[in-house]
Protein backbone atom coordinates (compact mmCIF):
# COMPACT_ATOMS: atom_id res chain seq x y z
CA UNK A 1 0.00 0.00 0.00
CA UNK A 2 1.04 3.33 -0.81
CA UNK A 3 1.11 6.04 2.35
CA UNK A 4 2.14 9.59 2.30
CA UNK A 5 3.05 10.84 5.57
CA UNK A 6 3.17 14.27 6.54
CA UNK A 7 4.58 15.86 9.16
CA UNK A 8 6.55 19.41 10.18
CA UNK A 9 7.76 19.87 13.48
CA UNK A 10 9.32 18.11 16.26
CA UNK A 11 6.83 16.24 18.17
CA UNK A 12 5.61 14.15 14.44
CA UNK A 13 9.79 13.58 13.68
CA UNK A 14 10.11 12.18 17.16
CA UNK A 15 6.63 10.08 16.54
CA UNK A 16 7.69 9.55 13.19
CA UNK A 17 10.68 7.35 14.17
CA UNK A 18 8.35 5.26 16.02
CA UNK A 19 6.33 4.86 13.05
CA UNK A 20 7.87 4.55 9.67
CA UNK A 21 10.78 1.90 9.79
CA UNK A 22 8.07 -0.54 10.80
CA UNK A 23 5.18 1.47 8.40
CA UNK A 24 7.89 0.82 5.51
CA UNK A 25 8.54 -2.93 6.39
CA UNK A 26 5.18 -3.44 5.03
CA UNK A 27 4.32 -0.43 2.77
CA UNK A 28 5.78 2.24 0.69
CA UNK A 29 5.80 5.14 2.64
CA UNK A 30 6.56 8.41 1.05
CA UNK A 31 7.38 11.03 4.11
CA UNK A 32 6.64 14.97 3.09
CA UNK A 33 8.05 17.40 5.41
CA UNK A 34 6.27 21.03 4.89
CA UNK A 35 9.06 22.85 6.39
CA UNK A 36 6.78 24.31 9.27
CA UNK A 37 10.21 23.76 11.86
CA UNK A 38 12.50 25.28 9.53
CA UNK A 39 15.37 25.50 12.13
CA UNK A 40 17.78 23.15 11.81
CA UNK A 41 17.52 22.16 15.48
CA UNK A 42 14.28 21.83 15.31
CA UNK A 43 14.67 19.54 12.26
CA UNK A 44 16.95 17.94 10.50
CA UNK A 45 18.68 16.93 13.51
CA UNK A 46 15.41 14.70 14.57
CA UNK A 47 16.29 13.13 11.36
CA UNK A 48 20.15 12.22 12.25
CA UNK A 49 19.52 11.24 15.83
CA UNK A 50 16.68 9.67 15.39
CA UNK A 51 17.30 7.42 12.53
CA UNK A 52 13.81 8.99 10.73
CA UNK A 53 13.91 8.29 7.16
CA UNK A 54 14.79 11.62 5.29
CA UNK A 55 11.74 13.09 3.94
CA UNK A 56 11.47 12.26 0.25
CA UNK A 57 9.40 15.55 -0.23
CA UNK A 58 10.00 18.93 1.65
CA UNK A 59 7.82 22.01 0.67
CA UNK A 60 9.89 24.73 2.89
CA UNK A 61 6.62 26.20 4.25
CA UNK A 62 7.09 28.27 7.79
CA UNK A 63 6.46 31.60 8.60
CA UNK A 64 3.16 33.56 8.72
CA UNK A 65 -0.28 33.71 10.22
CA UNK A 66 -1.51 30.09 11.21
CA UNK A 67 -4.22 30.80 8.10
CA UNK A 68 -1.80 31.64 5.97
CA UNK A 69 0.83 28.72 6.36
CA UNK A 70 -2.25 26.38 6.29
CA UNK A 71 -3.46 27.94 2.75
CA UNK A 72 0.10 27.21 1.54
CA UNK A 73 0.54 24.02 2.50
CA UNK A 74 -3.19 23.33 1.38
CA UNK A 75 -1.72 25.01 -2.16
CA UNK A 76 1.12 22.55 -2.22
CA UNK A 77 0.20 19.39 -0.82
CA UNK A 78 -3.03 18.82 -3.19
CA UNK A 79 -0.77 18.87 -6.52
CA UNK A 80 2.13 16.58 -4.47
CA UNK A 81 -1.20 13.82 -3.44
CA UNK A 82 -2.29 14.51 -7.19
CA UNK A 83 1.45 13.02 -8.57
CA UNK A 84 1.74 10.51 -5.87
CA UNK A 85 -2.05 8.88 -5.92
CA UNK A 86 -1.11 7.18 -2.48
CA UNK A 87 -3.91 5.07 -0.91
CA UNK A 88 -3.56 6.41 2.80
CA UNK A 89 -2.50 9.97 3.92
CA UNK A 90 -1.28 9.61 7.76
CA UNK A 91 -0.33 12.75 9.98
CA UNK A 92 0.42 13.20 13.60
CA UNK A 93 -0.70 15.34 16.28
CA UNK A 94 -2.37 18.70 16.20
CA UNK A 95 0.19 21.09 14.32
CA UNK A 96 -1.16 23.53 11.05
CA UNK A 97 0.86 20.34 9.04
CA UNK A 98 -1.73 18.06 10.13
CA UNK A 99 -4.53 20.15 9.31
CA UNK A 100 -3.35 21.12 6.30
CA UNK A 101 -2.47 17.03 5.48
CA UNK A 102 -5.53 15.65 6.70
CA UNK A 103 -8.01 18.21 4.52
CA UNK A 104 -5.42 17.91 1.35
CA UNK A 105 -6.37 14.17 1.53
CA UNK A 106 -10.20 14.22 2.38
CA UNK A 107 -10.78 16.77 -0.26
CA UNK A 108 -8.78 14.11 -3.26
CA UNK A 109 -11.16 11.26 -1.15
CA UNK A 110 -7.97 9.48 -0.34
CA UNK A 111 -8.78 7.77 3.38
CA UNK A 112 -6.81 10.03 6.28
CA UNK A 113 -5.40 7.94 9.29
CA UNK A 114 -4.68 9.84 12.45
CA UNK A 115 -1.91 9.66 14.98
CA UNK A 116 -2.65 10.82 18.30
CA UNK A 117 -5.92 11.25 18.03
CA UNK A 118 -8.80 12.28 20.10
CA UNK A 119 -6.39 14.56 22.59
CA UNK A 120 -8.94 17.67 23.88
CA UNK A 121 -7.76 20.31 25.85
CA UNK A 122 -11.35 22.12 26.03
CA UNK A 123 -9.46 25.71 24.86
CA UNK A 124 -10.79 26.32 21.05
CA UNK A 125 -8.11 29.59 21.49
CA UNK A 126 -5.67 27.47 20.90
CA UNK A 127 -4.64 26.65 17.25
CA UNK A 128 -3.49 23.46 18.15
CA UNK A 129 -7.33 22.48 19.39
CA UNK A 130 -8.89 23.38 16.41
CA UNK A 131 -6.79 21.40 14.23
CA UNK A 132 -7.03 18.13 16.37
CA UNK A 133 -10.83 18.40 16.68
CA UNK A 134 -11.02 19.33 12.15
CA UNK A 135 -8.49 16.48 12.01
CA UNK A 136 -10.18 14.11 13.90
CA UNK A 137 -13.81 14.61 12.00
CA UNK A 138 -12.40 14.00 8.70
CA UNK A 139 -10.03 10.94 9.47
CA UNK A 140 -11.11 7.49 8.57
CA UNK A 141 -8.94 5.64 11.43
CA UNK A 142 -8.46 7.42 14.52
CA UNK A 143 -5.48 5.98 16.26
CA UNK A 144 -5.53 6.94 19.80
CA UNK A 145 -3.18 7.15 23.16
CA UNK A 146 -5.34 6.61 25.74
CA UNK A 147 -9.05 5.62 26.95
CA UNK A 148 -9.93 9.17 27.90
CA UNK A 149 -8.78 10.31 23.76
CA UNK A 150 -11.11 7.38 23.20
CA UNK A 151 -14.05 8.59 25.52
CA UNK A 152 -13.83 12.33 23.83
CA UNK A 153 -13.78 10.73 20.43
CA UNK A 154 -17.06 8.74 21.24
CA UNK A 155 -18.92 11.28 22.94
CA UNK A 156 -18.08 13.60 19.37
CA UNK A 157 -19.67 10.78 17.91
CA UNK A 158 -16.13 10.96 14.95
CA UNK A 159 -17.32 8.84 11.82
CA UNK A 160 -14.00 7.23 11.37
CA UNK A 161 -12.98 4.22 13.28
CA UNK A 162 -11.30 4.40 16.64
CA UNK A 163 -8.48 1.80 17.55
CA UNK A 164 -6.45 2.19 21.19
CA UNK A 165 -3.35 2.15 20.26
CA UNK A 166 -1.09 3.67 22.91
CA UNK A 167 1.59 6.61 22.57
CA UNK A 168 4.05 6.26 20.12
CA UNK A 169 5.73 8.91 21.65
CA UNK A 170 6.40 6.16 24.79
CA UNK A 171 8.04 3.65 22.19
CA UNK A 172 10.74 6.59 21.47
CA UNK A 173 11.03 7.61 25.20
CA UNK A 174 11.55 4.05 26.35
CA UNK A 175 14.76 3.59 23.97
CA UNK A 176 16.42 6.85 24.10
CA UNK A 177 15.93 8.20 27.91
CA UNK A 178 18.33 6.05 29.21
CA UNK A 179 20.43 6.88 26.80
CA UNK A 180 20.04 10.85 27.02
CA UNK A 181 20.06 10.63 30.89
CA UNK A 182 23.73 9.53 30.82
CA UNK A 183 24.99 12.32 28.68
CA UNK A 184 25.99 15.25 31.30
CA UNK A 185 27.32 17.33 28.58
CA UNK A 186 24.70 19.60 27.94
CA UNK A 187 24.18 19.88 31.60
CA UNK A 188 28.00 21.37 31.61
CA UNK A 189 26.99 23.34 29.14
CA UNK A 190 24.29 25.16 30.60
CA UNK A 191 26.19 25.27 33.95
CA UNK A 192 24.10 23.10 35.90
CA UNK A 193 24.23 19.69 38.00
CA UNK A 194 21.65 16.82 38.00
CA UNK A 195 18.80 17.15 39.80
CA UNK A 196 19.80 20.91 40.57
CA UNK A 197 17.89 22.77 38.27
CA UNK A 198 14.47 23.67 36.01
CA UNK A 199 13.57 22.84 32.66
CA UNK A 200 11.65 25.60 31.09
CA UNK A 201 10.23 25.55 27.75
CA UNK A 202 7.87 28.26 25.89
CA UNK A 203 6.58 28.58 22.58
CA UNK A 204 2.86 29.08 22.47
CA UNK A 205 0.84 32.08 20.63
CA UNK A 206 -0.92 32.49 23.47
CA UNK A 207 1.75 32.75 25.74
CA UNK A 208 4.55 34.52 23.80
CA UNK A 209 2.61 36.56 21.39
CA UNK A 210 0.68 38.27 23.76
CA UNK A 211 3.31 40.88 25.16
CA UNK A 212 1.23 41.43 29.35
CA UNK A 213 1.18 37.39 28.97
CA UNK A 214 5.03 37.50 27.41
CA UNK A 215 5.44 39.78 30.22
CA UNK A 216 4.00 37.24 32.90
CA UNK A 217 5.91 34.63 31.28
CA UNK A 218 9.47 36.65 32.13
CA UNK A 219 8.29 37.22 35.59
CA UNK A 220 7.72 33.65 36.65
CA UNK A 221 11.17 32.84 35.00
CA UNK A 222 12.68 35.56 36.86
CA UNK A 223 11.34 34.28 40.56
CA UNK A 224 12.34 30.71 40.35
CA UNK A 225 15.04 30.51 43.26
CA UNK A 226 16.93 27.88 41.65
CA UNK A 227 18.54 27.57 38.45
CA UNK A 228 16.57 27.93 35.53
CA UNK A 229 18.08 26.13 31.82
CA UNK A 230 15.88 28.06 29.36
CA UNK A 231 16.32 26.70 25.32
CA UNK A 232 15.00 29.47 23.20
CA UNK A 233 12.47 28.48 20.68
CA UNK A 234 13.16 30.69 17.66
CA UNK A 235 9.66 32.03 17.78
CA UNK A 236 9.92 33.17 21.56
CA UNK A 237 13.61 34.48 21.40
CA UNK A 238 12.49 36.72 18.49
CA UNK A 239 9.12 38.31 20.63
CA UNK A 240 11.49 38.58 23.83
CA UNK A 241 13.93 40.33 21.52
CA UNK A 242 11.15 42.67 20.42
CA UNK A 243 9.89 43.40 23.27
CA UNK A 244 13.23 44.23 25.23
CA UNK A 245 12.93 41.32 27.82
CA UNK A 246 15.77 38.86 26.14
CA UNK A 247 18.47 41.06 28.00
CA UNK A 248 16.59 40.84 31.80
CA UNK A 249 16.73 37.06 31.07
CA UNK A 250 20.21 37.03 29.84
CA UNK A 251 21.46 38.64 32.77
CA UNK A 252 19.56 36.88 35.76
CA UNK A 253 22.83 34.91 37.07
CA UNK A 254 20.63 31.62 37.81
CA UNK A 255 19.18 31.83 34.17
CA UNK A 256 20.81 29.75 31.79
CA UNK A 257 19.61 30.33 28.03
CA UNK A 258 20.42 27.97 25.32
CA UNK A 259 19.58 27.70 21.51
CA UNK A 260 17.31 24.91 20.13
CA UNK A 261 18.44 21.76 20.91
CA UNK A 262 18.03 18.48 18.97
CA UNK A 263 16.02 15.44 20.56
CA UNK A 264 18.73 14.08 22.37
CA UNK A 265 20.47 17.13 24.29
CA UNK A 266 16.94 18.09 25.09
CA UNK A 267 15.90 14.71 26.80
CA UNK A 268 19.18 14.61 28.41
CA UNK A 269 18.26 17.58 30.12
CA UNK A 270 14.52 16.76 30.63
CA UNK A 271 15.90 13.15 32.51
CA UNK A 272 18.34 15.12 34.75
CA UNK A 273 15.95 17.95 35.76
CA UNK A 274 14.43 18.70 39.23
CA UNK A 275 11.47 19.85 37.75
CA UNK A 276 10.17 21.22 34.60
CA UNK A 277 8.53 24.48 33.49
CA UNK A 278 6.56 24.33 29.80
CA UNK A 279 3.74 25.25 28.32
CA UNK A 280 4.48 22.79 25.96
CA UNK A 281 2.05 19.44 25.69
CA UNK A 282 4.40 17.33 24.41
CA UNK A 283 7.18 18.58 26.82
CA UNK A 284 4.19 17.62 29.43
CA UNK A 285 4.05 14.07 28.82
CA UNK A 286 7.83 12.98 27.84
CA UNK A 287 7.97 14.71 31.64
CA UNK A 288 5.73 12.12 33.07
CA UNK A 289 7.72 9.51 30.98
CA UNK A 290 10.90 10.60 32.79
CA UNK A 291 9.69 10.81 36.42
CA UNK A 292 10.26 14.38 36.28
CA UNK A 293 7.30 16.87 37.96
CA UNK A 294 5.95 19.29 35.67
CA UNK A 295 4.30 22.48 36.16
CA UNK A 296 2.47 23.83 32.97
CA UNK A 297 1.74 27.83 31.89
CA UNK A 298 -1.45 26.98 30.54
CA UNK A 299 -5.01 26.68 32.17
CA UNK A 300 -5.78 23.83 30.03
CA UNK A 301 -4.15 20.34 28.85
CA UNK A 302 -4.84 17.84 26.42
CA UNK A 303 -2.96 15.23 28.82
CA UNK A 304 -5.53 15.70 31.63
CA UNK A 305 -3.73 12.25 33.56
CA UNK A 306 -0.55 14.01 34.60
CA UNK A 307 -2.29 16.39 36.28
CA UNK A 308 -5.10 13.95 37.77
CA UNK A 309 -2.02 11.17 39.06
CA UNK A 310 -0.39 14.76 40.34
CA UNK A 311 2.57 14.75 38.34
CA UNK A 312 1.15 17.67 36.46
CA UNK A 313 0.04 21.02 37.66
CA UNK A 314 -1.67 23.67 35.83
CA UNK A 315 -0.79 27.28 36.74
CA UNK A 316 -1.17 29.11 33.66
CA UNK A 317 1.14 32.36 34.54
CA UNK A 318 0.51 33.09 37.85
CA UNK A 319 4.08 33.50 39.68
CA UNK A 320 3.05 31.95 43.17
CA UNK A 321 1.32 29.55 41.61
CA UNK A 322 3.95 28.24 39.88
CA UNK A 323 6.41 28.85 43.11
CA UNK A 324 4.32 26.65 45.16
CA UNK A 325 3.68 23.85 42.36
CA UNK A 326 7.45 23.72 41.67
CA UNK A 327 7.72 23.06 45.98
CA UNK A 328 5.40 20.52 45.59
CA UNK A 329 6.87 16.57 46.13
CA UNK A 330 5.98 14.31 43.49
CA UNK A 331 3.64 11.44 43.97
CA UNK A 332 5.42 7.90 44.81
CA UNK A 333 3.31 6.23 41.94
CA UNK A 334 3.45 7.18 38.55
CA UNK A 335 0.90 4.63 36.52
CA UNK A 336 2.01 3.56 32.64
CA UNK A 337 -0.58 5.73 31.17
CA UNK A 338 -0.11 5.94 27.70
CA UNK A 339 1.02 2.44 26.65
CA UNK A 340 4.27 -0.17 26.86
CA UNK A 341 6.00 1.26 24.24
CA UNK A 342 5.16 -1.09 21.41
CA UNK A 343 2.13 1.58 19.81
CA UNK A 344 4.20 1.90 16.46
CA UNK A 345 3.60 -1.73 16.09
CA UNK A 346 0.00 -1.10 16.40
CA UNK A 347 -0.39 1.84 14.75
CA UNK A 348 0.72 -0.74 11.63
CA UNK A 349 -1.43 -2.99 12.92
CA UNK A 350 -3.99 -1.17 12.70
CA UNK A 351 -3.73 0.42 9.04
CA UNK A 352 -2.88 -3.24 7.82
CA UNK A 353 -6.85 -4.50 8.91
CA UNK A 354 -8.67 -5.26 6.21
CA UNK A 355 -11.51 -2.46 7.39
CA UNK A 356 -8.88 0.19 7.22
Amino acid sequence: MKIVTVIGNRPQFVKAAAVSRLLRERHDELLVHTGQHHDDELSTIFFQELAVPRPERELHISGGTNTDQTGRMLAQLGPVLAVERPELVLVYGDTNSTLAGGLAAAQAHIPVVHVEAGMRSFDRRMPEELNRVLTDHLSDLLLVPSQTAADNLAREGVAGRVVLVGDVMVDVALLFQPRAKADLAPLRAAGVDAGGFVLATAHRAGNVDVPERLRRLVDVLLAVDEPVVLPLHPRTGARLEAAGWLRELADAPHVSLAPPLGYLAFTALLTNARAVLTDSGGVQKEAYLAGVPCVTLRDTTEWVETVQTGWNVLVDLDRDAALAALARTPPAARPELYGDGRAGERVVGAIGDPGS
